[in-house]
């Protein structure tokens, strides 16, 4: 691990030359660095510029003007803020005592520097003497010497999918890296010939904030009726045919290493569902009173993973929600909660989300792809349906 300090930085065509060092300095808290996390910090700062500090709104620009990080490939010598490097790194800043904070949104990745950049001369008061940056440098320990990351589960999890499929999610055993993760995903048809651009390839990419699961979606433009992209080129998937996600192994994971092997998911595609999800036409298995049995709902087709392990909650008699475990199974067709105490006899219901998905992106509230040429009559106003069912 690289954590360098320097006290007043004078930066010339590229060149550090020291001067004389104040009582301020800066530094990186690598607690966690096997997870890619790194805290920038800024003590010995003055009352009055913790005060300066203070009058900023959370997400004001102004932070990058007084504490801002750049991401550099190894080697890179070029001045942090001279303009020929990327933009200052996303992130949460905040005050700790009197200690200024600054966390990357994101895990750092090994072989890439870290440089933090604190500019007093933006707190000091003006006529004041000009300060130099303090600067302070990160870098991750050395790559694994074996590749040990690999895809845990990919959802949905079924063998059957419908042919308008909005979305897939990738699970990893390990953070992993940002950047090109389209040349590493790919989608083969029967033959074993790759489906020409059936992603929507966003430049900001669907991670959760530890970097673990990737959301995928399918372009909607070969999905949605009406819309050019699926009318010129045609849908992504074929009913009745045969296809398969393959996740290749050169994917590098947060650390710089390769994932230990492909990942291949195979499924035949069905007809497309172009129907609302109808909590009505869920089959609901209740406990017995005084156990901690579990509360099943069996769904007629599967449902979107995460929106289901979020979006469905248990309301006990007196309306207040039910502490618990839930859990996901056959192939998102099962969902089941376990609760932290024991069931009371009594009028219970489930209170679920309107926005709640089906694998197609069809919500209680409405169908994700609705003909323009159909009379659709379906409407609701309110945020969450109830489904009853009694606790005996």
């Amino acid at each position: 691990m690289l954590a360098c300090l320097v006290f007043g930085l004078g930066i010339t065509g590229g060149a550090e030359t020291a001067s004389p060092s104040s009582t301020v300095s800066l530094h990186w808290l690598g607690d966690t660095p096997a997870a890619g996390r790194a805290t920038a910090e800024v003590t010995g700062l003055s009352a009055s510029a913790l005060a300066k500090l203070q009058s900023f709104a959370a997400d004001s620009g102004r932070w990058t003007e007084v504490l801002a990080v750049y991401a550099e490939s190894e080697g890179t010598t070029a001045a942090p803020n001279d303009g020929a490097t990327l933009p200052p790194m996303l992130g949460r800043y905040r005050i700790e005592g009197s200690a200024l904070r600054f966390e990357p949104a994101f895990p750092l990745a090994a072989g890439i520097v870290y440089r933090a950049v604190f500019n007093p001369e933006t707190l000091q008061a003006a006529g004041g003497a000009a300060a130099a940056p303090v600067v302070a440098a990160y870098q991750l320990p050395a790559h694994r010497s074996v590749e040990s990351t690999v895809v845990s589960a990919v959802y949905p999890s079924a063998d059957e999918l419908p042919e308008n499929l909005l979305k897939f999610y990738l699970h990893f055993s390990a953070p992993m890296s940002r950047g090109h993760i389209y040349q590493h995903i790919h989608l083969l048809d029967g033959a074993g010939q790759e489906v020409e651009l059936p992603f929507l390839e966003l430049d900001q990419e669907l991670w959760d904030p530890a970097m673990t699961r990737l959301t995928l979606l399918l372009d909607p433009g070969r999905i949605k009726r009406g819309v050019r992209p699926l009318e010129e080129v045609g849908s992504s998937l074929q009913p009745g045919h045969r296809y398969t996600l393959m996740i290749d192994h050169a994917w590098a994971d947060a650390a710089g290493e390769p994932l230990r092997a492909d990942y291949r998911k195979s499924f035949t595609v069905t007809a497309a569902e172009r129907t609302p999800p109808a909590p009505a036409d869920w089959r609901v298995t209740a406990p017995s009173a005084g156990s901690r049995g579990a509360l099943v709902v069996t769904f007629p087709r599967p449902m979107d993973r995460a929106l289901a392990l979020r979006l469905i909650r248990v309301a006990a008699p007196d309306g207040r929600d039910l502490d618990g475990a839930v859990e996901l199974g056959d192939q998102e067709r099962r969902w089941a909660f376990t609760p932290a105490t024991p069931w009371s006899a009594g009028a219970h219901a489930l209170v679920i989300a309107t926005t709640i998905e089906d694998l197609a992106g069809n919500n209680i509230s409405k169908a994700f792809d609705v003909d323009v040429f159909e009379d659709v009559q379906r409407s609701l106003t309110s945020e969450t349906v109830p489904l009853p069912f009694a606790v005996k």
